[in-house]
């Protein structure tokens, strides 16, 4: 089972105890989210908030080799090859009526901000290693000069800048 945030947050040296227990205090007043009163209390920066839920998205959701699963072409077409790339995102099928999505721990939140902006479907996260990855965008994405080993890397690499429509 995750740890909630709160507990995440401390650990990382993010929040004090005392803090974490100030805003469950507050949040049981408000009903607000933890995240939203960690911030606006405690100055504490989004991208903390965000490296808490991917760690804690990551420790509850299923990891999987890519190059085992059904992979749909109908979803692998909901983005273009350089958005693919640029979001370390792999569209890998409907289930359930929902849109299973790979990505990596380290791009989970670049990944929902992509997908919930300009993917037309509810989507889920599915986790693999950088290299499994970027072994399955070679195949179903390839563009000259991208290769596995870029899934590791943080940036846009050389497909960077703004998203494509």
């Amino acid at each position: 089972m995750a740890l909630p945030i709160g507990h995440l947050l401390v650990q990382m040296g993010a929040l004090t105890e005392q803090q974490r227990v100030f805003i469950l205090q507050e949040q049981e007043v408000t009903g607000r989210p933890f995240g939203e009163l960690a911030e606006q209390m405690f100055g504490l920066p989004q991208k903390s908030i965000e490296d808490a839920w991917a760690q804690q998205y990551a420790a509850t959701t299923r990891w999987v080799d890519p190059a085992l699963e059904l992979v749909d072409p109908a979803a692998l077409a909901l983005v273009s090859r350089r958005q693919a790339w640029q979001f370390r995102v792999l569209p890998m099928r409907y289930d359930g009526g929902e849109l299973m999505v790979c990505t990596t721990r380290n791009h989970l939140v670049r990944a929902l901000n992509f997908c919930t902006r300009h993917v037309p479907a509810t989507c889920y996260f599915v986790l693999a290693e950088p290299e499994a990855l970027g072994e399955s965008l070679m195949r179903h994405f390839p563009i000259d000069g991208m290769n596995r080993e870029m899934v590791r890397e943080l940036g846009f690499g050389p497909v960077g800048g703004e998203v494509a429509a």
